[in-house]
């Protein structure tokens, strides 16, 4: 069919590959570049929409045998990279300079490990190559700092023309902006909803955050004055509602999750945390303290993907309390590798979301 190795020919019969969340033609999405041939050895570029595309190597092995079936081809070679997409604009919100995609981790209700979701999924896009922020915008109990090995340190606030900027902490290869960078560790936040508003403002748009490619917002709880000033400041790529199998932990995610659908913004999927507990001792067992199967029945039911499941160590407490996040601590635990999962889960989502 191709009766000459060259650069067209090598377009052609890698056209039928598809990118398997995005159901679109590599080619026809121009994630094949550079494509270079010499004697029998073809090389070129396969640029992903995301870092943490978790099909990967499917992908990869996918254009190496499409490529390999050519005449005269003996060696293929495929230089991998990514190029995050940029959420889409919406008109009345105003989006952060150099952020390309916002992600709001939530709940309904605290005590559900929300902020161990939100650190752990930040550090697990930053190893795979992607820049990532973190925002703690729970301004009343601001734990990020403490988790992300970061207690000790300091924002540094510089005065310009344009006023106050703010420059983020760093840590595991994730920029991270908390109140509690900002106060005394035993003082309380005690601050009516216009204030609480003003801060979130200031954490988003007098950062220099730089370059990021997605932007974790680790939410306080309930559906409060946190959420409607981020909904309705910043296009937002998506929301993540977490819970635990628990009943009174599902009623209350239910509800943060509609008010992100009621203020219009995409719903990525439910994390069901705590899921089932791993004796140390005993690792081969598992007891379901808080329930089984909330998770996904509640997504079933409210018709959105159940992301992943978490279960319950102690590493990953330990890790918390520690400042050193389980997905760095211990990754080959089953919670870090159902962390760094649903991180490459979330990615591909935003990806298909931000190019659909």
């Amino acid at each position: 069919m191709y009766d000459v190795l060259d650069t067209r020919s090598v377009l052609e019969v890698l056209r039928p590959v598809q990118d398997p969340e995005l159901r679109k033609s590599l080619v026809e999405l121009n994630m094949i570049r550079n494509i270079k041939i010499d004697q029998g050895k073809v090389n070129f570029t396969l640029v992903l929409t995301t870092p943490a595309c978790p099909l990967r190597e499917f992908i990869v092995e996918d254009c190496k045998k499409a490529v390999l079936q050519l005449p005269g081809v003996l060696e293929v070679f495929v230089e991998v990279t990514a190029e995050t997409p940029q959420q889409k604009t919406i008109s009345d919100r105003t989006g952060v300079a150099g952020v390309k995609n916002i992600i709001a981790v939530s709940s309904g209700k605290g005590g559900v490990g929300k902020s161990t979701i939100a650190v752990n999924v930040a550090v697990a896009l930053a190893q795979t190559g992607a820049k990532v922020g973190l925002l703690d915008a729970d301004i009343y109990g601001p734990n990020d700092p403490t988790m992300l090995g970061l207690g000790d340190a300091q924002m540094i606030v510089r005065s310009t023309e344009g006023g106050e900027i703010l420059e983020p902490a760093f840590n595991y290869g994730v920029k991270l902006v908390s109140m509690g960078f900002l106060i005394d560790r035993d003082q309380p936040v005690i601050w009516r909803g216009p204030m609480l508003n003003g801060v979130i403002r200031q954490f988003l748009y007098q950062v220099q955050w730089g370059e990021i490619d997605y932007l974790i917002v680790d939410m306080p709880p309930g559906t409060g004055d946190a959420q409607l000033t981020l909904a309705q400041a910043v296009p937002m790529a998506g929301a993540v509602i977490v819970t635990t199998p628990q009943n009174v932990a599902l009623l209350d995610s239910r509800k943060g999750l509609r008010m992100f659908q009621q203020m219009n913004v995409p719903i990525l999927g439910i994390v069901e945390n705590m899921s089932y507990f791993i004796p140390p001792d005993m690792p081969d067992k598992q007891y379901d303290i808080f329930g089984s199967g909330g998770g996904s029945k509640t997504a079933a039911e409210l018709e959105v993907p159940l992301l992943g499941c978490v279960p319950l160590e102690i590493s990953t407490r330990i890790g918390g309390d520690k400042g050193v996040p389980v997905v760095i601590a211990e990754p080959e635990s089953a919670s870090a590798q159902a962390l760094t999962a649903i991180a490459l889960v979330i990615a591909g989502k935003v990806s298909v979301a931000a190019l659909t």
